[in-house]
């Protein structure tokens, strides 16, 4: 789009309608034609049966499939059925969680406002937005929304609230005048924005871009083009699961090898080998996880996080840097006053006493010089002005009682030329004009000044202390108004000429503070080793002032505008991000480019914002946060996650939550694949030492669905622990299969697989293969049932309070320990499961080699740490 900010208005209508005359209707047919409809285009929504596709994409999913097939084909239907059923089910767990929290990826439509006001063939007339075309002329009054972008023609004291598209919490003052200079969006006073919203006065605009070729347009554009990113868990299953498969497969060809250098049937080892393998490959595994970040989602939906994509659980927990907007997120989005100055003296908001007659007077005539309502929580107005009548509420000074006290007799509005206004009122002390506005105009209108108790005429030193104190909040990025007043002798209608000769009263310093929480939050991602970075639309010194009072500023150096981003190249951005913590006056592109570069430099971003100019970098991020309350249905829809109280403080407890869920789904892997390898390493020892198959295929089947996925399950629903938050976030380049967590795999299978195999060849000796096979099978199922309990921590859990703190694992072992009783002790089950009918002597002796599993685990532990 051309820069029509820097031409004069009446050129621009001139240059796009060929004059300067309104539309006809012929013209706007043929705009219409050219140009299109002013609406978004339309984007292609996920079908159902598609997400149900996307559910079998992952690396493990595609070999248990192949696994089913081959189980399948070896005659073992059973063991097919289930592996298929495991994997159906999680892929309806997946569906079900995609499109419960899916949204409408097209709500920027909902920012359209539904009617706009145009001039047509000398009418205004009201018609549908979508109709608006280029060169339309639109009347613009308080309330509405800007229907597409243009250029302001004119402007009677015209605010435009634009914090959706540019971040910026006050309204714009908008001009009808050219502008020189290349200048941000936020900083285009004579144009307007489709999306944005009038809050104070009346315009007139021509509109220059609609549909796509609006900012609101360029922005769903970005959105098309930022594909989404896969979260670390997924990048180490997909490795896992490739890891996983060779290792089976080289054990499954040592064990075929073996059976064929023994002189056994070629053939008939290998249908034994590939049987193996598909014994040892963890079927529950994706379902488990599934299973675990489902009610991940639950607790954090609880503690006001709605999670819209599942892995995002997980994600969350190895989040490095999280990239904030600042309005609505760190910011509470609702101007508050800060301080008064009074009598050459700084009143911080807190000590405001209505009872001091002063205090008294400051906060009447604020009251009675301002627009603003708020009725029942509702409020109506300028941010600044109701920030005045929401302090005399906080204070005991309510505005309906003020105004009903003392009506207003006469007004002079406000307006961008003259930067203040005044109101007229019959006070105690007689008929008195009342006036706010900024203060370097305030004081060119001053005569006299109110100190210690009285009036007299200002002086040089008087005026260099207002103007100090004005410096001094205008650095700390406040925004400062002055409060004066003027005694007239009579009642009459205002006039500009009566803003002369005024008497000062103070000054009003307010910003749009930081929430209670933020630096707390902050604080704690800083322990958490995750670097806090502010990104924001807002001026250099707001952000800056806000970024250190919460603690992600430290020094200005640290801070910069999106302008200084323009003449980097992508590398050179590498290595600026670093030294970064405060970005401001940014466009859309620029937050994409600063994500971009943190996660090239190897971290997982996340992204936080809650408007429309936010959207894209959410979808860019590695976990994009919206905010539910304050946040657009754009930065919803691109988000992985919503805050439903808007609050920065509830991404660090998501982070806690990802941490733990993670170290939970680590858990779950240790317990199956330390359990499978010491089924492998039974059968590997028992066909070294030339004896019978330890177990029948149905042992496999009964060991997958019950001593698999019950304690799996279990420990990924272990209590969260607040340790987690003292380590730094683990590397994206951190496999799950590290050394030190192959080592205890290989150690504590190993326990178990050696226990095993005692067990069979106590009961091979005593009764035969059959008993032996009965001994094996129940000391493997019940060693895993009380592995779940070594798999709590890396520490030793027994004789403490660890070892009892998850019910579900109390289930889990309780069930399991009667079914496999039941099977081990019933006569009447025995040929089903290929099991011999055990006596209580045998039972027990099952159960003490289960017991010195645990107890040779426990104790392995307790000497390493």
């Amino acid at each position: 789009m051309k820069a029509y900010y820097n031409q004069e208005a009446k050129k621009v209508q001139e240059e796009i309608n060929g004059s300067r005359q309104p539309l006809t209707d012929s013209q706007v047919r043929a705009n219409q034609e050219k140009y299109g409809m002013n609406e978004l285009a339309e984007g292609r929504r996920k079908s159902t049966a598609r997400i149900f596709l996307e559910q079998f994409q992952d690396f493990l999913v595609m070999i248990l499939i192949c696994s089913a097939l081959v189980s399948f084909f070896l005659g073992e239907a059973e063991s097919a059925a289930v592996i298929l059923a495991v994997i159906m089910m999680n892929a309806l767990l997946g569906t079900i969680q995609t499109k419960k929290a899916e949204n409408s990826l097209n709500s920027l439509k909902k920012l359209s406002a539904p009617n706009a006001k145009v001039l047509r063939n000398g009418a205004v007339v009201e018609i549908p937005s979508r109709e608006v075309t280029v060169g339309d002329e639109v009347h613009l009054e308080a309330g509405d929304y800007v229907p597409a972008d243009g250029r302001i023609l004119e402007s009677a004291s015209l605010k435009v609230d634009e914090s959706a598209l540019t971040g910026e919490s006050l309204g714009v003052e908008k001009i009808s005048e050219a502008l020189e200079g290349q200048l941000p969006l936020g900083d285009r006073k004579n144009m307007v924005y489709s999306g944005s919203f009038v809050t104070y006065g009346r315009g007139v605009y021509v509109v220059t871009g609609i549909g796509m070729e609006t900012e609101v347009g360029k922005i769903a554009g970005l959105l098309k083009n930022t594909s989404e990113k896969k979260t670390p868990l997924q990048r180490n299953l997909d490795e896992f699961g490739r890891k996983l498969s060779v290792i089976i497969l080289v054990l499954c060809g040592v064990l075929f090898g073996m059976q064929v250098m023994r002189g056994g049937n070629a053939g008939d080892a290998f249908l034994f080998a590939v049987a193996l393998a598909v014994a040892a490959i963890p079927e529950a595994l994706s379902s488990i996880v599934t299973i675990v970040l489902a009610f991940g989602t639950q607790k954090m939906a609880r503690e006001g996080a709605i999670i819209r994509k599942l892995q995002a659980v997980e994600g969350l927990g190895s989040v490095s840097v999280i990239c904030s907007d600042k309005t609505g997120t760190l910011t509470q989005n609702k101007m508050t006053v800060e301080h008064y100055f009074l009598d050459g003296k700084d009143i911080p908001a807190k000590e405001i006493d209505p009872e001091n007659p002063l205090h008294k007077q400051m906060l009447r005539l604020s009251i009675l010089c301002n627009d603003s309502t708020n009725l029942d929580g509702q409020e109506i107005g300028d941010p600044t002005e109701t920030a005045l009548i929401n302090l005399g509420e906080e204070k005991g000074v309510p505005a309906g009682r003020v105004r009903d006290a003392y009506p207003r007799l006469s007004e002079l509005p406000f307006d961008s030329d003259r930067k203040m206004m005044s109101t007229l009122h019959k006070l105690q002390d007689g008929c008195t004009m009342v006036t706010k506005g900024a203060v370097d105009v305030m004081l060119g209108r001053v005569k006299y000044i109110q100190k210690n108790g009285e009036v007299r005429e200002i002086t040089r030193e008087d005026r260099e202390m207002l103007e100090k104190a004005n410096e001094h909040f205008s650095k700390e990025g406040l925004r400062v108004l002055g409060v004066g007043y003027r005694p007239l002798d009579v009642v009459k209608k205002l006039v500009p000429e009566d803003e002369n000769d005024l008497v000062i009263l103070g000054l009003i310093a307010m910003m749009d503070p930081p929430r209670p929480e933020s630096a707390q939050a902050v604080a704690d991602c800083k322990s958490a080793g995750i670097r806090p970075v502010m990104i924001t639309g807002d001026h250099k010194v707001t952000a800056a002032a806000i970024a250190k009072r919460i603690g992600i500023l430290e020094d200005m150096s640290e801070a910069c505008e999106g302008a200084e981003i323009d003449g980097l190249s992508d590398e050179e951005l590498k290595e600026f991000v670093e030294h970064i913590s405060v970005y401001a006056r940014v466009s859309p592109e620029h937050k994409i480019r600063i994500v971009r570069a943190w996660q090239e430099k190897g971290n997982v971003v996340s992204m936080t914002g809650d408007g429309v100019n936010d959207a894209p970098a959410l979808r860019q991020a590695d976990i994009g946060v919206a905010m539910g309350i304050t946040g657009t249905e754009v930065s919803k829809d691109a988000s992985s996650m919503i805050l439903t109280d808007d609050n920065f403080a509830t991404i660090v407890k998501a982070v806690e939550n990802g941490r733990n869920v993670y170290a939970n789904i680590k858990r779950s892997i240790q317990f199956l694949l330390s359990g499978n390898f010491a089924g492998i390493l039974a059968v590997l020892l028992a066909s070294l030492l030339g004896l019978p198959v330890p177990f029948a295929p149905v042992h496999l089947l009964f060991i997958n669905l019950v001593t698999d996925s019950l304690p799996a399950i279990a420990l990924g629903l272990e209590p969260h622990k607040h340790t987690v938050m003292g380590e730094k976030p683990r590397s994206v380049k951190e496999s799950i299969l590290s050394q030190s967590f192959l080592t205890r795999i290989g150690v504590e299978g190993g326990v178990i697989g050696f226990l095993t195999l005692g067990a069979f060849l106590l009961g091979y000796r005593q009764g035969g293969a059959r008993l032996g096979s009965t001994f094996a099978f129940g000391t493997l199922c019940l060693s895993r049932l009380v592995h779940g309990y070594n798999c709590k921590g890396k520490k030793p859990v027994l004789f403490t309070k660890e070892f009892l703190n998850n019910r579900y694992m109390q289930w889990a072992f309780l069930a399991g320990a009667v079914l496999l009783t039941a099977v081990l002790t019933i006569p009447a089950v025995q040929t089903i499961f290929a099991v011999q009918t055990l006596d209580l002597t045998q039972l027990l002796t099952v159960y003490g080699f289960a017991l010195a599993s645990l107890l040779i685990i426990q104790l392995l532990k307790k000497m390493q740490h």
